[in-house]
């Protein structure tokens, strides 16, 4: 087993309490459910971290406005140019006469902001578009707490490539929990890592009965409060999928040691299994407080970040195998970080397409995984995923993209007639 991005094992930067003075920190996607939480963490401990700077698409002027008052960060980004003015005009209401922050505008401030005078970068950006700030973060040196898998799905090479050996904390909850398990034996011990699911909204319901669920119903999660996509892709456990491909990447560990058991609870976030048949578990109710805060602060970790759990309250974890007929979506992934290249860059963007498609109602739902099978079977042809730079990933999701509105729109034309 080769050295891994994040292992516990690796050498980390040295805590704030080290040092002695607050940590800078960067909060990408700062008005999203991560960045929010992130902004909670960091308000709850004062005079530990100290946000420089923070990123966001630019349609939550207000809110984005009212973080940057509250943190007194030196720096905001937004993604969409076309929003600078109603940020202004929020930062002027913010913050009156007092001196406001710099703005950084367009499709590259958040790359430009992530490689800032900092410490640490959370990425908390949803989609693919992280994946340049993910890269600007590295190659600048931060440290980089990863809560946008997509970044490492589509562009897992170029990643490697850049990091050093500690330089990224995993955010995901489950990768969080591999993050912490993982210490508890050395690289050769470990037998499988175990990625616990939800099950979503729809645990139990076969292919037939999910034929004619509605977005309303699939953005019901039962125990986690996520944006849209995120929702969706864990009603069909597209997200599942890709935090396989991201364990692999991660961790370096083979897929065929890599499994996926549904937990509904949703308090035993991941696994390790060692190979004397023992096996270590990270539980904490579902609150991304924690994992946020242990990327924010390792190797340290943050006071009263999140509750705990209540021992003096009966409860019962149930674990369920996954049902791979009515919920293909891991299998597809498993195949699809197999082929490596572009190919996870095309499951990726087709799946982020099709969720739209479900949610205007232009699809069923499932025919989110499937379209998405078809678009990567296309780009399976000769010619196509057999080498990896950035130029390569922008242009197979763009085609992808396309192929995949395409497939929907087709789909939505014989729904019709």
């Amino acid at each position: 087993m080769t050295d891994s991005l994040a292992h516990p094992h690796l050498t980390f930067p040295a805590a704030t309490a080290a040092t002695g003075g607050p940590r800078d920190i960067v909060i990408l996607g700062s008005t999203g459910s991560i960045g929010t939480q992130a902004i909670d963490v960091v308000l709850r401990n004062p005079g530990r971290f100290r946000v420089t700077g923070l990123s966001a698409a630019g349609g939550r002027a207000g809110l984005l406005a009212e973080q940057a008052r509250q943190l007194d960060v030196r720096t905001v980004a937004v993604a969409r140019e076309d929003a600078v003015p109603a940020v202004r005009e929020a930062l002027s209401a913010a913050y009156g006469s007092a001196r406001q922050p710099e703005i950084l505008a367009g499709p590259g401030a958040a790359a430009e902001l992530a490689a800032s005078d900092c410490h640490t970068v959370l990425n908390g950006i949803t989609g693919s578009i992280g994946l340049a700030p993910t890269l600007a973060a590295l190659e600048a040196g931060r440290v980089l707490a990863l809560a946008n898998k997509e970044s490492l799905i589509v562009g897992g090479p170029l990643v490697r490539a850049v990091a050093k050996p500690g330089q990224i904390v995993p955010v995901d909850s489950e990768h969080s929990a591999l993050f912490q398990a993982l210490a508890g034996g050395s690289r050769s011990e470990v037998r499988k890592l175990v990625v616990t699911a939800s099950g979503g909204p729809f645990r139990g319901r076969t292919k037939p009965e999910l034929a004619e669920v509605t977005p309303k119903q699939a953005l019901a999660h039962p125990t986690w409060n996520m944006g849209p996509v995120v929702t969706i892709n864990s009603a069909t456990l597209v997200n599942k999928g890709l935090e396989v491909i991201e364990a692999h990447l991660l961790y370096d560990i083979p897929f065929e040691r890599i499994e996926v058991v549904v937990h509904p609870q949703s308090y035993v976030h991941s696994m390790v299994e060692f190979t004397d048949g023992s096996t270590l578990l990270q539980a904490s109710p579902p609150d991304m407080r924690m994992p946020i805060a242990l990327g924010l602060g390792w190797p340290e970790r943050v006071p009263d970040a999140a509750p705990g759990c209540d021992w003096t309250k009966a409860s019962s974890w149930e674990f369920f195998p996954l049902d791979n007929d009515a919920f293909p979506s891991v299998g597809l992934a498993r195949h699809v970080g197999g082929l490596g290249g572009t190919a996870p860059a095309v499951f990726n963007a087709a799946n982020e397409e099709c969720v739209d498609a479900f949610l205007d109602g232009r699809l069923p739902f499932n025919g989110i995984v499937e379209t998405v099978a078809e678009v990567v079977a296309e780009h399976g042809t000769p010619g196509r995923g057999t080498s990896l730079t950035l130029a390569d990933v922008l242009e197979a999701e763009e085609w992808a993209r396309a192929r995949a509105r395409e497939m929907a729109a087709t789909s939505a034309s014989e729904a019709r007639a």
